[in-house]
């Protein structure tokens, strides 16, 4: 459950992202996030995943949240900051005069 979860917030994620940067900028651009999202999912999940092998047992922490729970959870928390990091919106600089 744990894991699709974490899926179905990569989905929607990933749908918002797409919009965003399409709307935005152009489709290819949209595109080409949906790419980056899903190269850093793969490559993320990789590692993450032999990490978790390192950590802990194969059942990890009981039915639930097994070994590739883990690793898609701790993925998740370092692509929040990550993404965080890389989709910042600067603020739009509003002039204030009197009048």
């Amino acid at each position: 459950m744990i894991t699709a979860f974490i899926f179905f917030v990569h989905l929607i994620f990933g749908l918002v992202i797409f919009t965003k940067k399409w709307q935005d900028e152009n489709l290819s651009a949209g595109f080409l996030n949906i790419t980056l999202i899903a190269i850093l999912f793969a490559v993320g999940w990789t590692i993450t995943g032999i990490v978790a092998k390192v950590v802990m047992e194969p059942k990890g922490l009981g039915m639930q949240f097994d070994r590739d729970a883990f690793s898609l959870t701790l993925l998740t928390i370092i692509e929040f900051f990550f993404y965080k990091f890389y989709y910042h919106e600067e603020p739009i600089a509003v002039d204030k005069e009197k009048l």
